[in-house]
């Protein structure tokens, strides 16, 4: 009887280090993985003039990642649409898809809805802060500089309506944690990442319509 318990016991124990290990190989294959993406991410950028930060895609609502899903509206192909109160905007594609990207915002008091256009895009664009922005925040320069650090961050599209810049813009950001907020001053924040894609796939002209 004890001999039988005991080997019974041996197997067991035999078992739960098979399981130990086998945990431990997924794990090892989980962290080479992540690392070979990271690599792999970080390769898509190495000729930018800037480094384009990187961010955990996990610590985001699975909603808030770039998607390929069905369209929500019926807008000709390139059209942007952007939802503000779902945080979320959709580059319209073909045969009723889109592809989807997660937002931030204009915080209370500073939202704005209507149409537009794309009149210009720029890499890495300088920010000049406007007189309102520097009437209620004293602190900040004239114009600050191109880079990882600019609040416009990788890339910027200007929205223009009637031949004018509304001084609206979709563009990154040096703050990826407001994703999914109302945060901005009325502008369209993306992530860096997003941002470059999106610029890539729309034309000087394309239509956006903020609801």
């Amino acid at each position: 009887m004890c001999a039988s318990l005991l080997g019974a016991a041996g197997r067991l124990m035999a078992v739960l280090v098979l399981v130990s290990l086998a945990g431990c190989v997924d794990a090892d294959k989980s962290a080479r993985q992540k690392s070979e993406e990271l690599d792999a991410r970080k390769l898509a950028y190495r000729d930018e003039p800037y480094s384009v930060r990187l961010v955990d895609r996990t610590k985001f609502a699975k909603q808030l990642q770039p998607a390929e899903v069905p369209a929500p509206v019926h807008e000709p192909p390139g059209t942007i649409v952007i939802y503000t109160r779902d945080r979320l905007l959709y580059l319209i594609g073909e045969n009723g898809r889109a592809r989807r990207y997660g937002v931030a915002v204009g915080a209370s008091g500073f939202a704005w809805s209507g149409q537009a256009v794309i009149g210009r895009k720029a890499k890495w664009p300088a920010w000049y802060p406007t007189d309102d922005m520097r009437s209620s925040s004293p602190y900040l320069p004239q114009r600050i500089e191109p880079g990882p650090h600019n609040p416009l961050g990788a890339r910027a599209l200007y929205l223009y309506k009637n031949g004018g810049d509304t001084l609206y813009r979709i563009h990154g950001t040096s703050e990826p944690w407001t994703i999914g907020t109302a945060s901005s001053s009325g502008c369209i924040r993306m992530i860096n990442e997003d941002v470059i894609d999106l610029f890539d796939r729309v034309t000087i002209g394309s239509k956006v319509v903020v609801r």
